[in-house]
């Protein structure tokens, strides 16, 4: 467990923890403009943290107007690449010197578990900014094919000023994997997170100030969607969005874009995701440990989580008595401790709607318990493929397994979702791993053999370094000399 401290150093270094409560922007905390706040929990233990201000649209107008500011007179869109690297790998090692702290403030404001804020949330935020810093100055812009009396060159310039909207299962990846590509083209950036989980955007921002990221760069307004989302999303100086979090409120800013001046928007939605595991899958200990580590980590609060076990018969009963063992070496308890795998989920009102989905009668594996924001892990034999467990989006804590009789009917029923994120498969066979492959609509595949992270990392990466905007400048006409010796 490499780094991890004990129960009681993290206990120790939580009660000494000052909350950031206000909005940050153009450098400096400030409360909201109308004076309100709202609380946030320990989804644990169902205690206040501390109360945070509740920003608004006249907060968002403040914001984009600071950040406009900063964009356009260059302070860090014009700053040199070699300077906007250096400002965010100084970021990186105050991240890394904040690491116990800004892990026990995600696993505070979250119920995520100290395991996996240190194991993963902490230093994979820190690897993710890293790694843009150190892009900077290594993309370079392009001289496209032109006739010898014009030059047409590829120039990517910043978009200008971005809106980023966090959901609230990851908050300091997601903000990461966001900023990163954002600050490193030389944006100013508002960001949102949910309003579940503000704490660690909030010490970021005061962090990326000391690094030496100028004024107005970098903005976090707290508050909920309705307040702040959606006026970014409406803004017309707001030149993009980058929205990650559910379906139905993704499906809104496309419209808002629509409805203002058509900024881009990217989006990054929910999954229903399948884990196909065909009878001649090998190391089945190995597949049964990758499956528990889909459904079951991070409580199951993950757009890519593999909620769907889809198995053939013929190796259903030796695969499930693996992975029923594997999720029985994951316990539930105080996020603080270390030798906890489960913790609680985000809020009262999302414990409540997971909970809806351990319905009577249900034929339950293992797990099948709730109580107190905490939800066991589940796993669930269903038959019915319509049953709402296999057909939502549940986020949390839940297995369904459907029984497949061929190859044919498991890829027929991976792809009966409308969710289109994420898919699996287990398979000995290269020639079927292929085809399945290449039948799914997904948005990318896992293969046995490959671990979680990195590899949907890049996916993400990938996904909003549009933040880049590459423009085609009209070509020009080249001075011709009538005597070229001087450029022999």
């Amino acid at each position: 467990m490499g780094n991890l401290l004990t129960h009681d150093e993290y206990v120790a270094i939580a009660a000494k923890l000052e909350f950031p409560t206000q909005a940050f922007i153009d450098g400096s905390f400030r409360p909201a403009i109308s004076g309100k706040t709202f609380e946030t929990t320990n989804p644990a233990t169902g205690k206040v943290l501390a109360k945070v201000a509740s920003c608004g649209p006249e907060d968002v107008d403040f914001a984009v107007q600071k950040a406009r500011d900063a964009f356009e007179d260059g302070r860090w869109s014009r700053l040199h690449p070699s300077a906007r690297k250096d400002a965010l790998i100084r970021l990186t090692k105050l991240l890394k010197r904040n690491a116990h702290e800004l892990a026990v403030l995600e696993s505070l404001d979250s119920g995520k578990t100290i395991y996996d804020c240190e194991n993963v949330d902490v230093p994979e935020t820190i690897h993710c900014l890293a790694w843009h810093a150190e892009l900077i100055d290594k993309i370079y812009d392009q001289v496209s094919p032109a006739s010898d009396n014009h030059i047409a060159m590829i120039v990517r310039e910043p978009v200008g000023v971005v809106g980023l909207v966090l959901p609230w299962n990851f908050p300091l990846l997601m903000l990461a994997w966001k900023i990163g590509p954002a600050l490193a083209a030389g944006n100013s950036v508002i960001v949102k997170p949910a309003k579940e989980t503000t704490l660690t955007a909030l010490r970021v921002a005061e962090l990326a100030m000391e690094a030496g990221i100028p004024s107005g760069v970098f903005n976090v307004l707290p508050g909920g969607g309705s307040e702040v989302g959606e006026p970014l999303g409406r803004h017309m100086d707001v030149d993009m969005v980058s929205f990650t979090g559910s379906t139905e409120t993704g499906r809104r800013f496309p419209r808002y874009s629509a409805d203002s001046n058509l900024k881009e928007v990217t989006l990054e939605m929910g999954g229903k995701n399948p884990a196909v595991v065909l009878d001649d899958a090998e190391n089945i200990d190995r597949v049964a440990a990758h499956i528990v580590n889909g459904a079951f980590w991070n409580m199951g609060q993950n757009c890519s989580a593999s909620s769907r076990l889809i198995v053939q018969r013929g190796i259903k009963d030796e695969l499930l008595k693996r992975v029923i063992a594997h999720a029985r070496e994951w316990p539930m308890g105080d996020p603080l401790n270390p030798e906890n795998r489960v913790g609680a989920l985000v809020s009262k009102a999302h414990f409540e709607k997971v909970c809806s989905y351990l319905e009577k009668g249900q034929k339950v594996l293992l797990g099948g318990k709730a109580k107190g924001g905490f939800v066991e892990p589940t796993i669930l034999d269903v038959s019915d493929r319509d049953a709402k467990v296999v057909r939502e989006e549940i986020f949390g804590p839940i297995l369904t397994v459907l029984t497949v009789e061929s190859f044919d009917e498991a890829i027929t029923l991976a792809n009966d979702t409308e969710y289109g994120l994420c898919a699996s498969i287990y398979t000995a066979n290269a020639k079927r791993a292929i085809r399945g492959s290449t039948c799914d609509p997904g948005g990318y595949r896992d293969r046995q053999q490959l671990r979680r992270g990195r590899h949907h990392n890049a996916f993400r990466r990938l996904q909003v370094f549009r933040l880049w905007r590459p423009r085609q400048r009209h070509p020009r006409p080249r001075p011709v000399h009538q005597n070229q010796d001087h450029l022999a």
